[in-house]
């Protein structure tokens, strides 16, 4: 098996043509058999897998400087620098990211998992090779769905402007994760497919890039003739290649959205195997609620960046129609227009995931907060039980949003609280409001949530008790109940037990009442805990005789870790705030 024989790209450049394009093969192979058992990023993958041998073979990593956008499509990268065994054998499937990694491998440049980020980078990297006078390509692979974010623009202009040799490569496979939206920069990529790259309204070329058309972007001779047409070039090249999502998987290939990514699944059928979830979901009664809405109110609608997977299926989107707006993976474009919706009368709202919504800081805090744009703002994945690669983490958003002025932010922590919580978020007309949708198995009460949450900052006391407090906020609240039950039947005290419901507020009044009978208070909180909700008790408390003791995640970039094994490390487990109360109460 070649693929076994790999361990660097020198390796690569020995073969011949033929042996190329087994090469291909055996790739393909081991891509299928690691994905359908392990799972990961399938469709972007199979798409890639011809131009990355074509790369490796024509240029020199690492000195020539080989950069993916997302980099979630590396995964044949990595297999041709060294690191074949990770998907070749199974004991050894862990032993590598799903996007490139520095730590990993010199010839990964760049941790990367959010997109748009690529030209920019690669700007960078080509000026400061400019300026040490050294010689080297800098070839930059992005995909047309990254190209709807702002950042690309700006590094597309930059690299232009600066009019050295970058050679950024487009692989179009008229695909994001979803569907491309119609209209603006996918227009004219489709105007540039059909012509086979010569239409007369061409961005790239006016932007001063050598531009260069390939229709079969999955032929690896035409991809390594491209290549070394322009290969130590010194200006800025534009190749356009038209490729196929999932190519050479005949299930990828004809229902690309659902293969973008996932778990294991069956490598004949596609079948996933393991099945959607029975019964109702956190998301499943956000989609329900939502949709009643827009069935109800033409004003509402649905924003989303190039992931409406998390709140529509394609069904559904149909279902919202006109309501329902992809901007593409455009996180800033889809905050900024949340605020021009709502100034001019509708209610918007944004669906977007904690690890993404990061990209949107300025258009968070300056374009709806300081203008105070009534919107709605539903945080998905926002918890240590999410994603867990280190450009993905979702547990920075409670320092992340809690101090933006003007700003409301909502954990519930169950199906009542989230459904009335996002009801009178789409109906009021005072405060931008998120509201971190739950994660975890579906809790329900079984009683209609009647709270009037234009009362800001108002607790809820599930409990009354004295000596000790504990506030769980949101994901963790049933952590706190079950500390109180321990404390309880094991100790005989009953504790005060909180449900903060607002991440952005403290209720003043209740803290202060705490002081008078209670020792120590603690906080949990499923996110990090510098500058987080319990330091900001902790500060308010600050001059009180109550101990403050605060749960949380600590600030790192943590990496594919265990959610469980994570949590202990941070102390956050049952038995060890127990132990630590009792201890505070002697």
């Amino acid at each position: 098996m070649l693929l076994e024989k790999i361990t660097s790209p020198e390796d690569v450049k020995k073969l011949s043509h033929e042996e190329l394009q087994t090469l291909a093969d055996e790739a393909r192979k081991a891509l299928l058999e690691k994905t359908s058992r392990h799972g990961g990023h399938n469709g972007p993958n199979f798409g890639v897998i011809e131009l990355t041998i074509a790369l490796h073979y024509v240029f020199n990593s690492p000195k020539d400087k080989i950069i993916f956008d997302v980099s979630h499509q590396s995964y044949v990268h990595k297999m041709l620098t060294g690191r074949a065994q990770a998907f070749l054998d199974l004991a050894h499937y862990d032993d590598v990211s799903g996007y490139t990694n520095p730590h990993e491998s010199e010839h990964d440049l760049f941790s990367i998992g959010h997109t748009s980020t690529l030209l920019a980078l690669a700007s960078g990297v080509a000026k400061a090779r400019d300026l040490k006078a050294e010689n080297s390509n800098i070839v930059a692979v992005i995909g047309d769905g990254s190209m709807s974010g702002g950042l690309a623009y700006e590094g597309l202009n930059q690299i232009a402007t600066e009019g050295t040799n970058t050679i950024v490569i487009l692989n179009d496979n008229e695909q994001s994760i979803a569907t491309n939206p119609t209209g603006g920069l996918y227009t004219a990529l489709r105007k540039l497919r059909e012509s086979k790259g010569s239409a007369n309204d061409n961005l790239f070329r006016a932007l001063g890039f050598d531009y260069h058309y390939l229709e079969d972007g999955n032929d690896l001779k035409s991809l390594i003739k491209l290549l070394e047409e322009v290969k130590d070039t010194d200006h800025p090249v534009f190749l356009h290649l038209h490729t196929q999502k999932g190519h050479g998987v005949p299930f990828m290939e004809q229902n690309r959205e659902a293969f973008h990514a996932g778990g294991p699944y069956n490598p004949e059928t596609g079948a996933y195997l393991t099945g959607s979830q029975v019964g109702e979901t956190y998301d499943s009664i956000t989609t329900d609620l939502v949709l009643d809405k827009i069935a109800k109110d033409p004003t509402v609608v649905v924003v989303n960046a190039g992931t409406p997977m998390f709140i529509f299926n394609q069904e559904q989107r149909k279902q919202a129609g006109k309501q329902f707006v992809d901007v593409g993976i455009a996180e800033e474009e889809a905050a900024t227009m949340t605020a021009g919706l709502a100034k001019n009368g509708a209610k918007p709202i944004w669906v977007v995931t904690s690890t993404f919504m990061q990209r949107a800081y300025d258009q968070l805090s300056h374009d709806i907060a300081l203008n105070n744009q009534a919107s709605t703002i539903l945080v998905y994945m926002a918890s240590a039980n999410a994603m867990n690669d280190e450009s993905h983490l979702g547990f920075f958003d409670i320092p992340f949003l809690s101090h933006i002025p003007n700003m409301v932010y909502l954990a519930p922590t169950n199906k009542e609280e989230h459904q009335a919580m996002l009801d009178w978020a789409i109906n009021q007309n005072q405060h931008p409001v998120a509201i971190r949708v739950p994660v975890g198995p579906l809790v329900e009460t079984g009683i209609k949530d009647t709270t009037d949450y234009s009362q800001l900052n108002k607790n809820r006391v599930i409990q009354k008790g004295s000596k000790v407090a504990l506030f769980g906020l949101g994901n963790f609240f049933h952590l706190a109940e079950q500390v109180a039950k321990v404390l309880k039947a094991e100790h005989n005290i009953t504790a005060t037990v909180v449900n903060p419901r607002f991440i952005t507020g403290l209720d003043t009044k209740l803290l202060d009442s705490l002081t008078t009978d209670h020792k120590v208070l603690v906080t949990l909180e499923d996110g990090i805990l510098e500058g987080g909700y319990g330091q900001t008790i902790a500060s308010y408390l600050g001059n009180s005789d109550l101990k403050v003791k605060n749960y949380g995640i600590d600030k790192a970039f943590h990496d594919r870790y265990d959610a469980t094994e994570l949590l202990v490390a941070n102390g956050i487990t049952v038995e060890n705030i127990v132990a630590q109360i009792l201890n505070d109460l002697k």
